[in-house]
């Protein structure tokens, strides 16, 4: 039994930065066998307790063992309503990866990899998702079509509730489709575990604002229940001077162009105005998303975060991926300032050096800026890639609780308003889709709770 997990296969690095087809091929079935082979099958499993939404991980890989792969994605399913996505955005190092015991001597299980074969096996060969019960008589509108929303879509349409989702946007997926690239999330993946929750007689109405077409109040009024997933889609930006120049961008503007609308094809009705260098400030998952989109579209790409590569928030992976397309890292530095031509267009940055202090009590290390350090650096594009924070649109006309950071107030997943309920990153900030998807499970359970009476 090896202590080296099969390696996946990947585009090469000089092809796949002419193009935004995904990067990572994945497993096959050989490959799939033999690293479901290296799984001990522990009696006391840790990997489940690392995953947030309690997949049944020695189980399913027992069936891969046994080559029943219908019988491992119908283990998975009882758990996830999303085993593609997961499979391949899901930080399986932090989670369930992390608490496999063949990683105390050597590579843990590939976990994300298994899940991902049997989702894809599960599309090629049209496997269903878990049989709905009898229709209970109950309905839940689900307010957003991300991560959160589709999650608690899909477990409750399971046990038998009438569910309805409304979307903004004219596509469902939330960030699942605006916020992350080709290359790491097809968009066919992300529409056929939409058309599986179809299936199970969820109906999802696109280009419906919630807060201006129809209320939150009218919501109440006409469902049994409502779960609020409206997620984190207001960018933040650092306040410093020049930053509403032209050629300035969020990751949010840059991703959405490029994922929803095409917007990196020249005879695309909204096309990106592409520069010749171009920096994303950010070190999180996001921020690499936007630099290796940028990367695509020919553009000479950085990266300037303010820590150094220690402390970088995104997967290691991705950091890999992006080392490996040529993006340009430029740590432990920060611009103050934004510098423009006579027109308003981006000529460069000024930026300081920083200088890491202490590990404080959130376990990441202070930091300071080098005062005599300033610098001018050229470029005419600049993608800001810090955070996000909800946008309440969808929340006009309530008068529901907020924190004062704007976060939705819930007690579980329960809001302070009637059979109103809430979860993902309108209640945490924004975090990750795997986490996204556990608040969604929650927020069903809950629900089947208050209005069957039963767990």
């Amino acid at each position: 039994m090896s202590d080296t997990k099969v390696k996946g296969r990947l585009q090469e690095s000089s092809v796949r930065i002419h193009n935004f087809e995904e990067v990572e091929l994945g497993y096959n079935d050989e490959e799939a066998h033999e690293e479901s082979l290296r799984c001990l099958q522990c009696i006391n499993p840790r990997c489940v307790k690392g995953c947030p939404v309690n997949i049944a991980i020695p189980e399913f890989i027992k069936k891969i063992q046994e080559n029943d792969i219908k019988g491992a994605y119908e283990v998975i399913s009882r758990s996830s309503s999303l085993p593609a996505v997961c499979g391949r955005v899901c930080p399986q190092e932090k989670q369930c990866e992390s608490m496999c015991v063949k990683g105390l001597k050597g590579d843990a299980i590939s976990i994300g990899s298994l899940e991902r074969y049997v989702a894809d096996q599960a599309i090629i060969n049209h496997f269903n998702q878990a049989e709905q019960k009898e229709k209970n008589g109950k309905k839940v509108a689900i307010v957003g079509s991300g991560p959160a929303g589709l999650t608690c879509a899909g477990d409750l349409a399971k046990k038998g509730f009438e569910v309805t989702i409304y979307e903004v946007l004219q596509k469902a997926g939330g960030v699942l489709i605006y916020g992350i690239p080709e290359f790491r999330l097809p968009k066919r993946i992300v529409k056929e575990e939409v058309d599986s929750l179809k299936s199970l007689g969820v109906k999802i109405l696109t280009d419906v604002p919630v807060g201006n077409a129809i209320t939150l109040d009218e919501l109440q009024k006409e469902y049994d229940a409502v779960f609020v997933g409206t997620g984190a889609g207001l960018p933040k930006f650092m306040g410093i001077e020049g930053e509403n120049a032209n050629q300035v961008f969020s990751a949010n503007e840059i991703l959405t162009r490029i994922n929803l609308m095409s917007g990196y094809q020249e005879d695309a009705k909204t096309p990106i105005k592409k520069g010749k260098i171009a920096y994303v400030i950010g070190g999180g998952n996001v921020a690499m998303d936007a630099v290796r989109s940028l990367k695509r579209l020919g553009i000479e790409a950085h990266i300037m975060y303010r820590r150094g590569e220690e402390e970088l928030p995104a997967r290691k992976l991705e950091v890999e991926h992006a080392k490996e397309e040529g993006i340009v890292f430029d740590l432990l530095k920060n611009p103050v300032r934004i510098l423009t031509d006579e027109k308003n267009n981006v000529t460069g940055m000024e930026v300081v050096n920083m200088v890491l202090g202490e590990v404080g009590e959130d376990g990441r290390r202070s930091v300071s800026e080098d005062q005599d350090s300033l610098h001018f650096v050229p470029c005419d594009m600049i993608v800001m890639a810090l955070g996000t924070s909800p946008n309440h649109e969808a929340l006009k006309g309530s008068n529901i609780a907020l924190t004062d950071r704007g976060l939705i107030v819930v007690e579980e997943t329960k809001t302070s308003l009637d059979n109103v309920f809430a979860g993902g990153d309108a209640v945490t900030g924004a975090a990750t889709v795997i986490l996204a998807m556990e608040a969604g499970k929650k927020a069903a359970k809950q629900i089947q709770e208050q209005l069957l009476g039963e767990e």
